[in-house]
């Protein structure tokens, strides 16, 4: 195959697609989401089994858990695929939108209509269920895509195309309106990224590694997050019942997604009773905790064992573990929370745990991060549990879009006049 030519094909039959898209009603591209949603169902057999031929290559190839456990589908996966399209499909379509009409002295009215940001590029690794829903999300928005997914998914993905080609042409929509790439070879990355004649955007979803590449060498937009360092700040104001079941929840609910805490912020009168409590729950669950000078002089007393407790390093503070692997550390107050996210966070998500409604309000307003919470696990910074059907991925930058990209991060603005015959003068 030359990946060029392969490619360039993909890109021209993208943009022509992304013309369609555009001009297709929301009865039309409802009604091929919910095709798709009956395909996924009708061929759920054939998704499990290509699933297993990926599931055993990874295992022999010698994948980590966190991996296999971003790569599987079981039928709760294809099920939750099947309500993402039926949520997406039941949400506003943000296109054609007119918003901010207003007169000008000269008469004329002006505003501003949403639309499609064109077509999508998707690069992504491990999990195949991104194929759903980064379909669906550009498919509602208006927008052309193609996905390229890592190699250790591709039966998976490849079966999950089927089902959206035949959706889509069961609505009456272009089958290129979503192209999954049919090469595992690096090069096809190259090319999508540096083809700003065909691609508008390029959401890279991976490793701190492939986003780096993607944004050093894209030479088109690209919405991002490199990392997930998220915190958890637990007050001398907390309800310390709510505090133990977020900071549990946070950590351990999945350990290899971005939304994960990974580094534990205490109030330092909460060193004793409640750190020695949180902690026995998470050697429970196999954590292991790498704790600050004075946490560790705390919990040394209890375990000894260097699996499970230890000195935490400076690099710890940086480090985004997607594993059972949680850093703590105490602090003196609020303030010196806040002080330590602003050094280590890495923009994501960040919670606090307290009672104290001022203090609340303060975390809120001036902590800066792309999503920030208040009694409530880092795990909810997800577009799913936003209410945005699904999410294309998250991003911590500061324009266009932030935190959990869904229908409206997949769209832009652009100015609309209405005149009678107006000139200027």
């Amino acid at each position: 195959m030359n990946i060029e030519n392969y490619m360039r094909e993909i890109g021209q039959n993208a943009r022509a697609a992304s013309r369609l898209l555009a001009a297709a009603d929301s009865g039309q591209k409802n009604k091929a989401l919910l095709a798709i949603a009956d395909e996924l169902k009708a061929c759920q057999e054939q998704i499990l089994a290509a699933n297993a031929l990926d599931m055993s290559a990874g295992r022999e190839n010698g994948l980590d858990e966190a991996l296999l456990d971003r790569l599987a589908i079981r039928e709760q996966t294809i099920e939750q695929m099947v309500e993402g399209l039926e949520q997406i499909s039941a949400l506003a379509d943000p296109c054609g939108e007119i918003s901010d009409m207003s007169y000008r002295p000269s008469g004329i009215q002006v505003g501003k209509m949403r639309v499609p940001l064109g077509v999508v590029g998707i690069i992504y690794e491990s999990r195949p269920n991104v194929t759903i829903d980064a379909a669906s999300l550009c498919l509602k928005s208006g927008n052309a895509t193609i996905l390229r997914g890592g190699k250790e998914a591709f039966h998976s993905n490849q079966a999950i195309a089927k089902c959206i080609a035949a959706g889509l042409k069961s609505a009456g929509l272009p089958e290129e309106a979503v192209q999954v790439i049919e090469t595992t070879d690096r090069a096809a990355v190259s090319a999508m990224i540096t083809m700003p004649e065909y691609v508008d955007v390029i959401v890279p979803r991976g490793g701190k590694g492939l986003i780096e590449r993607i944004s050093a060498e894209a030479k088109v937009s690209v919405i991002k997050h490199l990392d997930g360092i998220c915190h958890v700040y637990v007050d001398d104001k907390a309800d310390l019942e709510k505090a133990k079941a977020i900071a549990i929840n946070a950590k351990t609910h999945r350990y290899g997604v971005c939304n994960a805490m990974e580094t534990l912020l205490l109030h330092e009168s909460l060193k004793e009773e409640f750190l020695k409590a949180l902690a026995e729950v998470y050697w429970q669950k196999g954590v292991q905790l790498r704790a600050c000078e004075k946490s560790y002089a705390s919990l040394k007393d209890v375990c000894s064992d260097p699996e499970r407790l230890k000195p935490a390093e400076d690099a710890d503070w940086d480090t985004e573990y997607l594993a059972p692997i949680l850093a703590v550390k105490l602090v003196a107050n609020m303030s010196d929370a806040m002080d330590h996210i602003a050094a280590h966070s890495s923009g994501h998500t960040e919670s606090i745990v307290s009672e104290d409604y001022s203090r609340v309000r303060r975390f809120l307003a001036q902590v800066d991060s792309a999503s920030v919470m208040a009694n409530a696990s880092t795990r909810f910074a997800d577009g799913f549990e936003y209410g945005l059907g699904a999410e294309i991925g998250i991003s911590t930058d500061k324009i266009h879009a932030r935190g959990p990209v869904g229908l409206q991060g997949l769209t832009s603005q652009k100015w609309i006049v209405f005149g009678d015959g107006h000139i200027r003068d």
